[in-house]
């Protein structure tokens, strides 16, 4: 298993005031030994308007490749396409064909998407006619990044809408393309799945929590996000993220199911929203090096 670090730790939160700049973040990232970095889409890291030629996207690679990383995925921002409302349907699928050809000439081996919309923003009366209308075009969308070979991968999360552990299932069904899975965050898939934080209607919970939420996405599983968390709201939004060891998370028993997962080459380590992820590069590398290995932690 490869492990990466999602650049976005370095833009967010308490860095959004003073971000570290995209290429001292991959030297960071690099220093730490890990094997890749996930390509953080918001200013001033890896925005389709800064790498708008093949030309710098090609040089990125080239960047990353001489640090030594390779590329787990890419996340841009789609917050101004918000691809509920149906009138962005051809703006969101343009934004979608920019961002394979980026991912394409970067390496990325994935597109990471999110519905944007906050849970509650949707009409009870629309709601189903919503989630069908937005699984339609993911399954557009799908199809354009399969002619890249790079495959959509959506990030359910407390903070956007569709987040109950039904729902993310229900979706993925009506999207129906090959080209087109689930990324398992752990700290989402324990905020979803056990709180049932910032869910529209009735809450839904797991009796047996993040393993059966991995259990009821299996063979729907594209890409992993892999954090602890206090099973808490950062900002009341999303869930919080926290080091390895600090949170809810059993890693010991969950690390065997992660890795039986079939298909995932990369876990990203995923520390959002800390003004302390530098200093925690080091030592996440390590927790999950361990968990990779068998080692006990």
């Amino acid at each position: 298993m490869k492990i990466s670090f999602g650049s976005w730790a370095f833009s967010f939160g308490p860095y959004a005031r003073r971000p570290l700049p995209f290429d001292e973040a991959a030297r960071r990232v690099a220093a730490a030994g890990y094997d890749g970095i996930e390509l953080g889409g918001f200013p001033p890291h890896v925005t389709l308007e800064q790498y708008a030629s093949a030309v710098s996207r090609r040089e990125l690679r080239r960047m990353l490749s001489d640090l030594g990383l390779g590329v787990s995925g890419y996340a841009p921002d789609f917050t101004m396409v918000n691809p509920l409302v149906e009138e962005n349907r051809y703006k969101y699928l343009e934004r979608i064909q920019r961002c394979v050809e980026l991912c394409a000439e970067a390496g990325s081996p994935a597109l990471r998407v999110d519905t944007i919309a906050a849970p509650g923003s949707i009409a009870e009366p629309e709601y189903e006619e919503c989630a069908a209308r937005l699984a339609a075009l993911w399954h557009d969308a799908a199809e354009l990044a399969s002619r890249e070979r790079v495959r959509l991968v959506w990030e359910f999360e407390p903070g956007f809408v569709f987040n109950k552990p039904s729902e993310v299932v229900n979706i993925f069904e009506k999207v129906g393309h090959p080209n087109f899975q689930i990324l398992f965050d752990t700290c989402h898939a324990y905020l979803c799945g056990v709180v049932g934080a910032r869910q529209q209607g009735t809450v839904e919970r797991l009796a047996r929590g993040v393993p059966e939420f991995l259990e009821l996405l299996s063979g729907r599983i594209g890409h992993i996000h892999i954090v602890d968390t206090d099973g808490t709201l950062y900002g009341d939004e999303t869930s919080t993220h926290c080091p390895f060891g600090e949170g809810v998370i059993d890693f010991q028993k969950l690390a065997p199911d992660l890795l039986s997962v079939p298909g995932i080459k990369w876990w990203c380590v995923d520390l959002s929203f800390r003004a302390d992820s530098e200093r925690l590069l080091e030592p996440s590398l390590e927790f999950v090096r361990k968990l990779t290995a068998g080692v006990r932690v």
